[in-house]
């Protein structure tokens, strides 16, 4: 059996990759938010943002994780394709969620429909990723530690869609992305304490990018996608906002008047 080592690079990737899945969090939960405050194209489009928010936070969280994942006596290559499908699953899934929360007249029904099939989806990413490995070897995965990965993410994700339709503040908010983001990495580390290798050496090259080669710059594309949205979307102004200051410049004309 080869040896795994799910840190590599010590406290590095774990470290980063929970701050990835927080940010991915914060940022879905305040467009679900704003989203919920308004209507028509505008509500679609605050959804939109919130589930790619959401998607890319979780898919970066995952591969952020996969640089530190390191296998003895054999390298890791990762199938491209495989690795992009997985990322568009990931946006798709959370999409749909999203949308039946945003969308859902009755929402406790939205709210177990929504939290089903995004958890499901993060676990169809998580093990898509994983299918993407390339390894000299045989992969196993321990099926009680598999289920359990898999509603470990079905109950995060629906603790965060129930925190988007009921918090307020921005504390709560806050709060609830840290949760959020441990909910989404314990999920990762379950599923990876999950597998198995069993490593046939050999010196045949392996089909497949490096992590460095592929991974790393997409998880850096993906990671500034996420600081620039979060940086729009917090300076960009509520409903209330936009409000009170169209009556505050009517107030102005009126009184030049």
């Amino acid at each position: 059996m080869g040896h795994l080592d799910h840190a590599a690079f010590g406290w590095l990737t774990p470290v980063l990759s929970y701050v990835m899945a927080c940010i991915g969090a914060a940022l879905g939960l305040r467009c679900t938010m704003r989203a919920l405050g308004t209507t028509g194209r505008s509500r679609r489009n605050w959804l939109l943002t919130a589930a790619s928010a959401i998607g890319t936070g979780i898919w970066t969280m995952h591969f952020v994780a996969m640089l530190g994942f390191a296998v003895s006596g054999t390298d890791i290559r990762y199938d491209v394709p495989l690795t992009v499908l997985s990322l568009l699953v990931a946006m798709a899934v959370v999409s749909a969620g999203v949308f039946a929360v945003g969308y859902g007249r009755d929402r406790t029904r939205a709210l177990f429909v929504g939290g089903l099939t995004t958890g499901l989806g993060v676990a169809s990413m998580h093990y898509l990723g994983m299918a993407a490995v390339r390894l000299h070897g045989d992969v196993h995965y321990e099926p009680v530690r598999v289920a359990l990965s898999v509603v470990i993410a079905v109950v995060a994700a629906t603790a965060a869609l129930w925190a988007a339709l009921n918090i307020k503040s921005p504390l709560a908010v806050t709060v609830a992305s840290l949760v959020m983001g441990a909910a989404v990495s314990s999920m990762h580390y379950t599923a990876m304490f999950a597998v198995s290798v069993r490593v046939t050496p050999s010196g045949a090259p392996l089909p497949g990018a490096t992590a460095m080669q592929f991974i790393f710059p997409l998880a850096v594309g993906l990671g500034s996608y996420l600081f620039l949205t979060s940086a729009f979307v917090a300076l960009s102004p509520t409903t209330g906002e936009r409000e009170a200051s169209a009556s505050a410049q009517r107030q102005v004309h009126s009184v030049a008047r």
